[in-house]
Formats: C-alpha cells, sequence, structure tokens
C-alpha cells in the first residue's frame, strides 16, 4: 500500500474529501471522516479568529473548560 500526502487549502478541503468518497477504490473509514470534519471546523475558527471575525479565547477560561 502506498501513502501520499497532499496540503489542500482550507476552502477546498471538503470539496476534495467529498471527489475522494467518490473513488470506487479508496476508503475513508467513518472514524476517520468525523476526525477530519472536526480538524476542518477547528481550523475555520482558528482563521475566523485570526480574521476577527470571533473573539478569541484566553487560556485561563480554556483551561477552565477542562
Amino acid at each position: 500500500m502506498k501513502q501520499l500526502t497532499l496540503n489542500i487549502s482550507d476552502n477546498k478541503f471538503h470539496t476534495f474529501l467529498e471527489f475522494i468518497k467518490t473513488l470506487d477504490y479508496e476508503e475513508v473509514p467513518e472514524a476517520d471522516k468525523k476526525s477530519l470534519n472536526e480538524l476542518q471546523n477547528s481550523l475555520n475558527q482558528v482563521k475566523l479568529m485570526q480574521e476577527g471575525e470571533i473573539e478569541k479565547q484566553t487560556a485561563e477560561d480554556f483551561l477552565n473548560e477542562l
């Protein structure tokens, strides 16, 4: 089995993942799909924070949530 690593821009990631799912010789396990979706959501939140569209959370608030 061969492995390939790709760097895909955030705005094209979901489209690319949907395309990969259509290939009959490639399978994306359900657990990986969930992890990829969660990672994509996290990256989108970071981007919004960097653009100032949502408020950043302090480290203290983050640790209090744990």
